[in-house]
């Protein structure tokens, strides 16, 4: 357990104090320190440095707190290093830290502690952090929002298929009382769903689309889009073995959607939610999908198949076709879409895309104060002469390499009404090495930047 509560602590337990300081601080400490204290964290070579600790003695040899080391800027992972490395017992953080800063700082503690252990068993004990009561809710629920992507994310296609996926979104909304409803297989063709169709038919495993809905009928309706291709092998224009390697986390854009909803209905934040999935595997058989195929998609247009591992971008357009037809308030879509967005920003800075550029400056900005850093791309209206086909109304794929993840995002737009603000991120869902806080798989990148935004939007 990672965090306790000031109730769950007993009678008998005491936690060990955390004293955070940068190389300004820890001159104020020695100021004001005793004479033995000075001598002891003299004696250890304790400088401050970002990550380092030193225990200090009390009078009787106990173990009195520890200074723990952290940078001179940036909250969220200061004590995530510490969390892997004090040993087990029972802490607290003690400091003049603002409220905001302190849920950063806890928060990091949480996940830096994460462990997915499905499949490998994690019998090392952890230390545990004791919330202050003013920040407990709030650290507790983006952690386990967070953990709950990772989760998903981290499960291999075998226990995350379409159906495990749609299995989850009904867990989360049983858990808030939330309604859904799942139109699966040759349903999504009498539905009108015939792009989530076409991708996902060649799988042994039916093709949905999981919708769930939460809040009060008069709130504003804000519609989370989810991209959620269980596997990719690309489709007949297939991927080769290192581009598949990591395909399990292309249900990402799902898993933040249902994530961020989590969130949402949790704070309850005066809102009506939708989550909308297309959930498919996009698998190779014999009635798979084929490059060169005219697809028809829920909103009537026509889309020519360039290249069928662009399939990402085909189910969300069937999804955000529906989406609209709710005349919401707001509509956001996540989608591990484009490995142009990787190379335009690298794996740490998600793309945020808006018609609205005042929303996606404000997306941005929230993420600055949560530490969840996010850039704002353009809708270049010329680059739509890259995805024209001469023979359908769209190609899902560009003519031209250059600008990937701003094409991708321009096929999107052909869905989305021009009177509904709606909002596009291609992210990453994934860390593809250890760091402090940031343990090797999926990850959580751009959800509390968004929750942040909707936070000020709404609350």
């Amino acid at each position: 357990m990672c965090y306790l509560s000031n109730q769950q602590l007993k009678d008998d337990q005491q936690a060990v104090p955390l004293l955070p300081v940068n190389k300004g601080r820890f001159e104020v400490w020695k100021a004001s320190a005793s004479p033995a204290h000075l001598q002891w964290v003299e004696n250890s070579g304790f400088t401050a440095t970002a990550g380092q600790s030193c225990g200090l003695p009390g009078a009787n040899g106990e173990l009195e707190a520890y200074l723990v080391g952290v940078k001179d800027s940036g909250f969220l992972y200061s004590l995530s290093s510490h969390a892997n490395r004090l040993p087990p017992g029972i802490y607290r953080l003690e400091s003049d830290w603002s409220r905001g800063d302190r849920i950063q700082a806890c928060l990091g503690w949480g996940l830096a502690l994460y462990k997915f252990d499905r499949y490998k068993g994690n019998e090392k004990p952890a230390p545990s952090l004791v919330l202050d009561a003013d920040v407990d809710e709030a650290v507790r629920s983006l952690h386990a929002a967070q953990c709950l992507v990772r989760d998903l994310v981290n499960t291999p296609t075998e226990h995350m298929g379409p159906s495990q996926l749609a299995d989850a979104v009904v867990k989360e909304a049983d858990r808030f009382q939330a309604q859904t409803h799942i139109v699966a297989g040759e349903d999504l063709l009498t539905g009108n769903f015939p792009a989530i169709h076409a991708v996902g038919r060649a799988s042994t495993r039916e093709p949905r689309l999981i919708e769930m809905n939460w809040g009060e009928e008069d709130a504003p309706l804000v519609v989370l889009v989810g991209k959620g291709v269980c596997f990719d092998t690309g489709g007949l224009d297939l991927k080769s073995a290192a581009g598949m390697a990591l395909m399990k986390k292309d249900m990402g854009g799902a898993a933040h959607a249902l994530a961020l909803a989590r969130l949402m209905m949790e704070n309850r934040l005066p809102v009506r939610v939708k989550v909308l999935i297309s959930a498919v595997e996009n698998s190779v058989s014999g009635n798979a999908y084929r490059p060169g195929d005219i697809i028809p998609t829920r909103k009537g247009l026509s889309v020519e198949i360039g290249n069928t591992d662009a399939e990402g971008r085909v189910v969300l357009s069937d999804a955000l076709a529906l989406a609209c037809e709710s005349s919401p308030d707001l509509v956001i879509d996540f989608a591990t879409l484009t490995g142009a967005a990787r190379i335009a920003l690298g794996p740490d800075l998600m793309p945020v895309f808006s018609n609205r550029d005042e929303v996606a400056q404000q997306i941005r900005q929230a993420g600055e104060e949560v530490e969840d850093p996010m850039w704002v791309m353009p809708l270049f209206q010329p680059y739509r002469k890259l995805i024209e086909s001469p023979i359908a109304d769209i190609n899902n794929s560009g003519k031209s390499s250059y600008g990937g993840c701003i094409t991708a995002a321009l096929f999107l737009e052909h869905f989305v009404e021009p009177d509904i603000p709606w909002v596009h991120i291609d992210t990453f869902a994934w860390n593809q090495s250890d760091r402090p806080g940031r343990p090797q798989g999926g990850e959580a990148l751009s959800l509390r930047a968004v929750y942040r935004y909707l936070q000020t939007r709404y609350g």
